[in-house]
């Protein structure tokens, strides 16, 4: 199933598309639910519980102040992070959540029931939402899993895609095999390959409008993560270093010498990485905890290549029509999610669509691109997810910046090259997802490993 660039890159908020982006989601997603059935004028009370991943590490990533806002029908894509900010101080003070037109429940974070030791069986990040009139009368209940990227879905649809009854997968291509088929066929290159199939469904000009929009988002959340300074949330302490590294830059660089194009790059990943953990508004690209990986990547392309040089709009269209049709294989064929496979699933994800995208804008031909993809992911394998603290903060920002130069890197390594490789992008996708899944659950977004043991004690996981 190919899966569209209006899915695959959307508008949220940090610090993370699976446990802040996709929570509220689900908690909005119920209300509205309750809402077609007439039932949400009876609410009395409403119970949630979170398990693994969720639970394990949501309070560092926001996950119970987003499900509050969730119940109040705010939506991730819309809210800015002053609004979050000025309402979770307002229902902190009166203990309550205002369902959109309904009743106002008595509802704080701390309410919320974490399992982290419970993983329910279709994915590590599960959560249940229950509603009950007077007398403690059930009105409805519902499981929703954040599968990564922001995207929900509810216990009974996957018990659906699993079914023999599940419709055959539609798009034109499922595989990256299929992908280069489809560019062989129609004689174009990936990205129009990916827009051709975009414009069974809307014109053409309204993708590339969407994904005009997004790049300026991204630029947006760049501009802001060199303006604001001081320290991220959580108590970690961890200064933000983007505004300080931008003055100098500015100084050392007025001209954008191409030697120093690295420092630029490393500054819009480590900026993005630092508005994202700061509550801030990002692109999910794929994922908010790998936000920062493509905008440094097309950063680079718009400014040190001819192509984005001469033609930014067309340039930045091409990048991520390309990236998106790549970010697609991930998410049907593997997984987008560091609950499910790693950081591989996230950042590494995210280094092989910047990859492939930036041999697109270069000229590299079809197999030039896939080959780019394939290696930023085959030395992405086997990366942990091990969030110190629970946060999005160590090592997740710096990973960004060293992701976007290995995608650089990975796409120039194709561009010597002739397209003949002998690894193919199927294969490291499936390795990716058997590697997560042989990878040991305390290295899957639950700090319950790696630098997050290293690092600070195991108790700052739970405070």
């Amino acid at each position: 199933m190919t899966v569209s660039v209006f899915d695959l890159f959307s508008v949220g908020i940090g610090p993370s598309s699976s446990h802040t982006v996709g929570p509220m989601r689900a908690a909005a997603r119920f209300v509205a639910d309750l809402a077609s059935t007439e039932t949400l004028t009876e609410v009395a009370d409403i119970r949630v519980d979170l398990f693994g991943s969720l639970a394990a590490t949501g309070a560092g990533h926001g996950t119970m102040s987003a499900i509050l806002l969730g119940l109040e029908g705010r939506a991730p894509e819309l809210v800015t992070g002053d609004e979050v900010r000025k309402r979770l101080t307002e229902m902190r003070e009166s203990g309550s959540v205002e369902l959109p037109g309904g009743p106002v429940i008595a509802l704080r974070e701390e309410d919320i029931r974490l399992h982290p030791s419970k993983v329910l069986p279709a994915h590590p990040n599960g959560m249940t939402v229950a509603a009950y009139g007077a007398g403690d009368r059930p009105l409805r209940e519902q499981t929703y899993f954040s599968v990564g990227g922001g995207f929900v879905v509810t216990e009974e649809e996957v018990e659906a895609a699993s079914s023999e009854d599940t419709p055959a997968p539609h798009g034109p291509f499922a595989t990256a095999v299929e992908l280069m088929e489809c560019c062989r066929s129609m004689n174009a290159p990936v990205s129009e390959v990916m827009l051709r199939f975009e414009s069974t469904t809307r014109p053409a000009s309204e993708v590339r409008d969407y994904l005009t929009h997004i790049a300026e988002v991204m630029s947006e959340c760049f501009h802001r993560g060199i303006e604001n300074s001081g320290e991220l949330p959580g108590g970690l302490n961890v200064r933000r270093r983007a505004p300080g590294w931008h003055q100098r830059l500015l100084a050392e660089d007025p001209d954008r010498d191409p030697a120093l194009s690295e420092d630029w790059v490393n500054l819009v990943a480590l900026a993005v990485n630092e508005e994202n953990a700061g509550g801030g508004r990002v692109v999910t690209a794929p994922t908010n905890g790998a936000a920062g990986v493509i905008p440094a990547v097309l950063h680079y392309a718009l400014n040190y290549t001819s192509q984005g040089r001469e033609a930014p709009e067309d340039t930045t269209v091409k990048f991520l029509l390309t990236a998106g049709a790549i970010g697609s294989l991930y998410k049907e064929r593997a997984s987008i999610s560091g609950a499910e496979v790693g950081c591989q699933g996230e950042v590494g994800s995210a280094a092989s669509m910047a990859a492939g995208a930036l041999a697109e804008v270069l000229g590299g031909t079809t197999a030039q691109v896939e080959n780019a993809a394939e290696i930023a992911m085959e030395h992405s394998l086997g990366m942990t997810c091990d969030p110190v603290g629970g946060l999005v903060q160590i090592p997740c920002i710096e990973r960004n910046a060293i992701s976007a130069g290995k995608a650089i890197n990975a796409a120039r390594m194709a561009l010597r090259g002739d397209g003949q490789h002998r690894v193919s992008l199927d294969t490291v996708i499936a390795t990716m997802r058997e590697t997560g899944r042989d990878m040991s659950t305390k290295y899957k977004e639950t700090s319950m490993g790696g630098l997050a043991l290293t690092v600070l004690p195991v108790s700052i996981v739970e405070c």
